[in-house]
């Protein structure tokens, strides 16, 4: 397979703020990036999580206008943010940037942080298994990349007090949906893996794709207030036909009895995972 020569350049909105540099050109297990904005409210958990995870993490700010950036900066296992100061308002522009971002944060990892493995995470997901042992476990001709089995957790009328900054995220909800969506999370760090305009999350160039490992996301049970501000900002920034006519009915609704589609609730386990329905 032919080596992409993607090399993905600042613009002048961006600027590279450095972390903890004792990290940099020291060679490590795993490297976590994410890409954010606004998520001063779980920032401190999901770091202080990942801590365990990874051996350091990069970092893309879309423009955030909380202490987004601050908290980042602070945290060791921080080693380098793109701070970017202007926000696209264009959805189009918005969507197609996503891949330019990580792009940019995968080719400073491979400059300044040699790595086994990348896992690339949202800062309102946990995956529920141990990383590190997991990725020592695999062997190299088996699987390049490893998509993790994600499904959301929900509020139900028991079970809908809001998240506070001082709670542990991971296992906060007792409840989730039945559907299952396979991220692609973990991936070793081969030179024909890459991310192009218009990949989103999901870089090119793995051939041996693995699905193992689970997570929790909670997008949509942090509380009742987020929940709508999830479904105003969906409304507003999205397209109206694949996103904002959903959220839009979704007002409202943020106590479940049952999934966004339709199908019971069940605790986190082997129960859940076996009336899981692949979306």
């Amino acid at each position: 397979m032919a080596v992409p020569t993607i090399n993905w350049q600042l613009r002048p909105s961006e600027r590279i703020i450095r972390g903890n540099e004792a990290l940099l050109e020291k060679k490590h297990l795993i490297v976590g990036m994410t890409r954010m904005r606004n998520e001063a409210l779980l920032l401190p958990d999901t770091l202080d999580y990942l801590s365990a995870q990874v051996d350091a993490i990069v970092a893309y700010d879309d423009a955030s206008t909380d202490d987004t950036v601050d908290i980042l900066r602070k945290h060791p296992k921080v080693a380098l943010i793109v701070a970017n100061q202007s926000w696209e308002k264009d959805i189009a522009a918005r969507k197609l940037a996503e891949g330019r971002h990580r792009g940019l944060l995968l080719d400073m990892a491979r400059a300044e942080l040699p790595h086994d493995w990348m896992f690339c995470f949202d800062p309102d997901e946990r995956v529920t298994g141990d990383l590190r042992s997991f990725v020592t476990g695999l062997e190299a001709d088996v699987s390049d990349a490893v998509r993790v089995q994600l499904f959301d957790a929900y509020m139900t009328p028991e079970d809908c007090a809001p998240y506070a900054p001082d709670l542990p995220l991971l296992h906060f909800r007792r409840f989730y949906g039945p559907e299952q969506r396979d991220i692609l999370m973990l991936w070793r760090n081969r030179p024909e893996i890459h991310f192009a305009e218009g990949h989103g999350r999901t870089p090119g160039g793995m051939s041996n794709i693995k699905i193992d490992l689970h997570c929790q996301h909670y997008g949509k049970s942090l509380s009742v207030d987020h929940w709508e501000e999830t479904c105003d900002y969906y409304i507003r920034h999205f397209p109206f036909d694949t996103y904002g006519k959903k959220w839009t009915e979704r007002k409202g609704q943020a106590i479940h009895t049952e999934s966004d589609f339709q199908r019971p609730l069940y605790e986190w386990g082997d129960e859940l995972f076996a009336n899981a329905v692949r979306i």
